[in-house]
């Protein structure tokens, strides 16, 4: 049996996908899984057995191969018997239509059931449902049994030397001591972004008050905006990858070595929960429940605001209250809560 999955698009979703994922390989050891992903998504699952081959997709990329008509005759030539589509859009919708899958399971969304032979129905785009027990409804769909919300990843053998690499380009006394890291980023738009002032400070106490080293992560766009932090906290146990080579893998093993991560609602905060990694996600504009994975060992921090959670990338009233307003000291104690395990629960502002 072929099976195409067609996994989502965002980082986090990916994370999110993983128990449908493995409760579909469950379901169908023996078949062929070709997972249809950007390309950045082959790095998130790497290391993982729950897709054997890879199909580039990259609609608005610069390689024609990864679009279009090229795409199609690909998928086409696969010639599977299945095929799984986990993004909303039509336009996934229509390339597992056009790959002659005979089966297509989805969720009838933007108008695009007459492509699928198991159209599935979806919330409310308004009503705030996880994700992640969105992505394994689809797996009931096809009845996939032992379905969980334990996400996976995994951490390749490079990634850790490229992690060792890393803490080699650093001071001596940095070294083999407990750090914490930040995740700062956020590709939704600039309304999750929490100041980079405010993550310094934030950095400057845990490496002041807690006595650990503070690593910030980031992506490549986010190389700047991790120096501000390192110089607001003007603090020589506050560091950043920013001038390190950058890659998923490195940021999966430096989370996964952490103590603990303290996160925007962005992408990575997910690679914390597969390792067993405390988290403390803040939120601004987006509301919990979307990418709620009902982790023990994950603190949610969101400051009220009669505008909010609004789920714009911009915010529509340029005060941007619910991050200017969460200060920095709500978020240091339940740091402390984490690190001195006396206190798990959130403490309020």
């Amino acid at each position: 049996m072929k099976i195409a999955v067609f996994l989502p698009n965002w980082i986090g979703d990916v994370v999110m996908a993983t128990p449908a994922l493995r409760s579909l390989r469950k379901k169908y050891p023996h078949a062929e899984i070709t997972g249809v992903m950007r390309p950045y998504v082959k790095d998130v699952i790497a290391g993982l057995d729950t897709i054997d081959k890879v199909i580039a997709h990259s609609p608005k990329g610069k390689n024609f191969r990864q679009k279009g008509i090229p795409i199609i005759w690909k998928l086409r030539k696969e010639k599977f018997d299945l095929a799984i589509l986990f993004p909303n859009s039509m336009r996934s919708g229509f390339l597992g239509w056009c790959s002659g899958a005979k089966r297509r399971v989805g969720f009838a969304r933007d108008g695009r059931n007459f492509l699928l032979t198991d159209s599935l129905i979806s919330f409310s785009k308004s009503t705030p449902n996880p994700v992640i027990d969105e992505y394994n409804r689809i797996a009931l769909q096809l009845n996939c049994t032992k379905i969980s919300r334990k996400t996976e990843l995994a951490v390749l053998p490079e990634d850790r030397e490229q992690l060792k690499n890393f803490w080699k380009t650093q001071s001596h006394h940095l070294q083999d001591k407990p750090y914490v890291c930040i995740n700062p980023g956020g590709a939704f738009g600039a309304a999750k972004h929490w100041s980079s002032e405010k993550f310094g400070r934030l950095a400057s106490l845990i490496a002041t008050e807690c006595n650990r080293t503070v690593l910030v992560v980031c992506g490549p766009s986010e190389r700047e905006e991790a120096k501000a932090i390192c110089k607001q906290a003007n603090h020589p146990n506050v560091i950043s990858m920013a001038e390190f080579p950058l890659s998923i893998g490195l940021t999966k093993a430096a989370v996964q070595s952490s103590e603990l991560l303290v996160s925007t609602d962005s992408g990575p905060r997910h690679f914390a929960q597969p390792f067993q990694v405390p988290v403390i996600t803040i939120f601004g504009p987006t509301h919990i429940a979307w990418s709620e994975t009902y982790y023990d060992k994950a603190i949610h921090i969101q400051h009220e605001v009669d505008c909010g959670p609004c789920q714009e990338r911009v915010c529509p009233l340029k005060h941007h209250r619910c991050m200017q307003d969460l200060s920095v000291q709500r978020v240091f104690q339940n740091v402390i809560s984490v690190l001195n395990p006396t206190s798990k629960k959130e403490i309020a502002s």
